[in-house]
């Protein structure tokens, strides 16, 4: 054999006896665990059982999975709209019967909507009174949705035959 050779076998010597080594050590250490821990058993058995009944107790907790009748969290849906489609406009997040709907020129103007101006509270066919019917004209897809917003065209009031944009949550 070769000088290299006998490195070689040498160093896969030592990384065997350092392999046996630590696992030795791991073994060690875990008797010493579960000699202490039964020593605990003698010493203070309140502890001892305290600490098993425990664990046992976070294991059903975990096996359980939680409740499954308990209702889960959802928001308010949207309608699967069609165009040519007769609806009414609610918005989808207000409880208040008296709450408007904004409509607005061009899709994406509602999320840079800020009606601290008295033109923007006050003008005319941008917000509507909830119940309003209304038909869909067309969509547009926004921030990764599809049909986020639906062009409509106000079928009665003061605004009849208006075109504006609103959200589709809000058309239903």
């Amino acid at each position: 054999m070769s000088n290299e050779e006998n490195e070689k076998q040498e160093e896969s010597v030592k990384a065997d006896e350092k392999v046996k080594e630590s696992i030795d050590t791991a073994k060690n250490i875990a008797g010493n665990l579960a000699t202490s821990f039964l020593a605990l058993k003698e010493t203070n058995p309140k502890v001892f059982f305290g600490s098993i009944g425990g664990v046992v107790i976070l294991l059903l907790i975990m096996m359980s999975g939680g409740d499954d009748s308990a209702p889960s969290v959802s928001g308010p849906a949207m309608k699967n709209l069609t165009v040519g489609q007769r609806y009414v406009l609610k918005s989808a997040n207000a409880y208040d019967p008296g709450a408007t709907v904004r409509l607005v020129s061009t899709p994406g103007a509602i999320a840079a909507y800020d009606d601290t101006e008295e033109a923007d509270r006050s003008g005319a066919c941008q917000h509507m009174a909830q119940g309003t019917p209304v038909s869909v004209l067309g969509f547009t897809d926004a921030f990764g949705k599809q049909k986020a917003y639906a062009k409509v065209k106000v079928e009665e009031g003061e605004c009849k035959d208006t075109e504006a944009w609103a959200l589709s949550i809000d058309v239903q």
